[in-house]
């Protein structure tokens, strides 16, 4: 009887801790704060968003790169056959030249995990190319 009420007390426990909603890594506040001064110089966001130095990144997550429209990729680019997603911009991030060899981004990298975690967050809440800032 106790095996049974253990057992039937872990699977409420179970299906109460997997029906929490899942919350994206990093805090998009603190990622607004940094994307002018680490990506804006190239990169914008939002719905008036354009591409400038470098595409637009409104829709980033699940885009395969070098599709987006109005902007003129490298070869390198086009052919990577990456599809964004948070394991792939992460890595992109830290290394860009690692990730893309010869793709025409300027960046050095960013080690600091929390401020990647951050910038996804707040690259996340850009869902497509009509995307309003939240």
């Amino acid at each position: 009887m106790k095996n049974t009420v253990s057992l039937t007390l872990a699977l409420i426990l179970n299906m109460a801790f997997l029906s929490l909603p899942a919350h994206a890594a990093g805090d998009a506040e603190a990622g607004g704060k940094l994307f002018p001064r680490l990506c804006g110089g190239c990169h914008q966001v939002g719905e008036s968003a354009r591409p400038g130095f470098g595409p637009q990144l409104n829709g980033i997550i699940g885009r395969v790169a070098g599709t987006s429209a109005n902007y003129v990729y490298s070869e390198a680019m086009r052919g990577s056959g990456i599809t964004w997603d948070r394991e792939t911009l992460t890595a992109y991030l830290k290394d860009p030249k690692g990730v893309v060899p010869g793709t025409r981004m300027i960046f050095w990298g960013l080690s600091d995990e929390e401020k990647i975690d951050n910038l996804l967050a707040y690259l996340g809440s850009f869902s497509d190319a009509s995307a309003a800032r939240p």
